[in-house]
């Protein structure tokens, strides 16, 4: 079985998790894919973690992309041009049967494509510090998309949005969360999993999307890439990250 078409990508959108825009299939694409090497492009340990839930063995290669917005560039679409350049950038000579799992994942400050402001990794501590600062007690939007390629020309890429509303957090708590270290490698600088800092009041929509790999929607695409993973992915994610997911049966059952 197989999708076929014209050009080179699959791109679908999902907005809060629940619905789908945006739909384009432009690639040959098989999903008879009984042994296929899974390789995870990526060097963040959240995502190897992530991953390592769904109970498939994987690869750990490391893409060489830059994360520079473009001007005038909306969130989604720069969330979704980084993850389509990590998974090209992998390099699977002599592999024939890999799959490259690739991920970007934005934060992005307000309401409307408008007003969006992409917050990216902090540049210094007081960066990290005035970035918390804007960030507390207000909502704002993660974008991740999850890309999958097989071969040179077949890429899927989803685009998750997850809403955050973070708590409001005193000055003292955000300088000892600064001087941990833990901000600098991250996007608006926090780990909503952070046991220490808990900098989130409340999550609508994919948790998992918010540490950096939607686990339900990457499984949903492995399936179509004829890859079933090991485990129950929505009961081993909520065991991990300890979040009572409200959006799993939407997403990630198997048809």
């Amino acid at each position: 079985m197989e999708f076929s078409g014209r050009g080179t990508e699959w791109s679908r959108s999902l907005d809060g998790a629940t619905s789908y825009r945006n739909l384009t299939l432009r690639a040959t694409i098989p999903l008879a894919m009984n042994h296929r090497q899974l390789v995870l492009a990526s060097r963040s340990p959240r995502r190897h973690e992530l991953l390592e839930l769904l109970g498939l063995p994987f690869e750990v290669e490391t893409p060489d992309v830059r994360e520079i917005p473009r001007a005038d560039e909306a969130p989604t679409e720069l969330v979704a041009r980084l993850s389509r350049a990590k998974a090209r950038a992998v390099e699977v000579d002599g592999r024939a049967a890999a799959l490259v799992l690739a991920c970007d994942t934005v934060v992005s400050l307000g309401n409307d494509r408008s007003s969006e402001e992409i917050l990216g990794k902090p540049r210094d501590p007081a960066e990290a510090r005035a970035m918390l600062r804007r960030l507390r007690g207000r909502s704002h939007l993660v974008y991740s998309a999850p890309t999958t390629r097989y071969g040179v020309r077949g890429l899927m890429t989803d685009v998750v949005k997850t809403r955050l509303t973070m708590r409001l957090f005193t000055d003292e708590e955000i300088d000892s969360y600064v001087a941990s270290g833990d901000p600098m490698d991250k996007a608006g600088s926090y780990a909503i999993q952070h046991r220490g800092f808990r900098p989130v009041a409340n999550v609508e929509g994919c948790y998992a999307n918010v540490m950096g790999l939607p686990l339900c929607h990457v499984a949903l695409q492995l399936r179509r890439r004829g890859v079933e993973p090991a485990a129950d992915v929505a009961a081993a994610c909520q065991a991990h990250t300890g979040f009572a997911c409200r959006v799993y049966e939407q997403i990630g059952r198997p048809r």
